[in-house]
């Protein structure tokens, strides 16, 4: 499987650093399964002077031993091996040890060591100003727990921060690159599969092989015997210390609540009483609190949605979490059931319209356009409804305002007349004085919109994402 197809910016930063004629200190962190360790497999293919040193729960003094023997094999120093030491002899042996190229040092899973001993990153602080930074060394600190990487490494707090000389926040694969690792299929057919599996390359590892979306799900998800069953608890139990009460507040997010007063009323709790749950999600990044694109002060906005930005978690709270109890009986054929009743226009319909977003940026860098927008979302108003696609030029004053219909049939003139309406409105409210339109659907379009298209420059059809 092609899993570095969308690194090739990470891998490129990797190599600036490794390249520096300084010692750098690299931060790499994201959820699990998104492919650190991957991306570093494969950036240390290049450089065989490096060690990759993954560390455990275990204590600390179990972590040094085991790096203190990783340093003797790659030295050779047999005295080490069986030396009581510290950290700081141990650094202190790696970088007194001659290597032909630069010495390229790997922690993986960084955050344990200093879940054992609050201390750690003191120490390693000590180490790199007094030893490392010196040294012609690259150092890597990775680690798959976020909240734990960005409070020992990241926060102001942090006895390494304003060390590090790069940090990289690995994401999953975008979209467009489905395509590399199921190939044969049509973006339109792609879909699906990305709606569940999200663009983390374990997940789409596991669906590879499948033409079904519907049986991929029943084999890797529904089954209780699969990784992927109880995956969200995996994910969480080591974020979070009130999984059950995370729980909830997802499962009231998947369920479509997204204003904070829905969600407060649907949990029975008092909307002050979410603000450090979402806090902690947001950080996190399994929700996001989206406003209006055409908001001027985003963080003052009375119209905030909470949405969550993961698909597969998105998948799993609303298909699978509600149906647990059906499962654990053994009835998966009834929650098959129930997700391919809604699978296509409740959940699929929404991850095509996040797809279509980001697809207009696409079309931006290929000149679709005469001009450059700089904004991208979604609006929602009173006067308007909902607009799936607004893009914004503040310096040109141009807009272009847009639909998503992930329908199985055409579509025709009615869309482009509904979305005039709602275009004019919104270009009164941020000042447009040119309007673009472009509309999505994966079944295509009636004969009168594609003339109207050959008619109008203004008009943009896409039948494919």
């Amino acid at each position: 499987m092609q899993k570095f197809v969308n690194r090739k910016v990470e891998l490129e930063t990797l190599e600036k650093q490794y390249n520096s004629s300084a010692s750098s200190l690299v931060i790499v962190y994201g959820r699990r399964r998104v492919g650190k360790t991957a991306l570093l497999t494969e950036f240390l293919k290049l450089h065989t002077d490096s060690i990759y040193f993954l560390a455990t729960e275990e204590s600390e003094l179990q972590n040094l031993n085991y790096f203190k023997a990783q340093v003797a094999d790659f030295t050779g120093n047999e005295l080490l091996r069986s030396a009581t030491v510290d950290w700081y002899i141990v650094f202190k042996t790696l970088v007194g040890y001659r290597t032909k190229t630069k010495k390229v040092v790997v922690i993986d899973e960084f955050q344990y060591i200093g879940q054992s001993n609050s201390a750690f990153p003191s120490i390693l602080q000590k180490i790199w100003d007094t030893i490392l930074k010196d040294a012609n060394i690259m150092l890597v600190l990775c680690g798959s727990l976020v909240s734990l990487m960005k409070s020992q490494t990241l926060d102001y707090s942090s006895p390494l921060y304003g060390r590090r000389t790069a940090q990289i926040k690995l994401k999953q694969v975008p979209f467009k690159h489905y395509r590399e690792f199921y190939e044969g299929k049509s973006d339109n057919e792609l879909l699906p599969f990305y709606a569940v599996t999200g663009g983390v390359p374990k997940y789409i590892e596991t669906f590879q092989g499948y033409d079904d979306i519907y049986s991929a799900i029943s084999e890797n998800i529904l089954n209780p015997q699969s990784f992927l069953y109880e995956e969200p608890y995996f994910l969480l139990q080591k974020e979070v210390s009130e999984i059950g009460s995370y729980f909830s507040l997802i499962k009231a997010i998947a369920m479509g609540n997204h204003k904070l007063s829905e969600i407060a009323g649907n949990l029975g709790v008092k909307q002050t009483n979410l603000t450090k749950y979402l806090k902690v999600l947001m950080d996190l990044n399994l929700v996001e609190r989206e406003v209006p694109v055409t908001e001027t002060a985003p963080e003052k906005s009375k119209s905030g949605l909470y949405r969550l930005t993961d698909n597969f978690i998105a998948f799993w709270f609303k298909f699978v979490y509600p149906y647990r109890a059906y499962l654990e009986k053994g009835e998966k054929e009834y929650v098959l059931a129930q997700i391919k009743k809604g699978f296509v226009q409740n959940f699929a319909s929404f991850v095509y319209e996040d797809v279509c977003r980001e697809r207009l940026w696409e079309l931006s860098a290929l000149n679709t356009w005469d001009f450059q927008f700089d904004k991208v979302g979604r609006y929602w108003g009173a006067k308007t409804g909902e607009v799936d696609i607004v893009a914004i030029d503040s310096v040109g004053k141009n807009l272009i305002v847009g639909e998503c219909k992930y329908s199985t049939v055409p579509k025709g003139l009615s869309v482009l007349h509904d979305l005039q309406a709602k275009a004019s409105v919104l270009a009164q409210l941020i000042g447009a004085t040119s309007i673009y339109y472009i509309i999505f659907n994966v079944s295509g379009f009636t004969q009168g919109l594609l003339e109207e298209e050959e008619r109008n420059h203004a008009v943009l059809l896409c039948d494919c994402i």
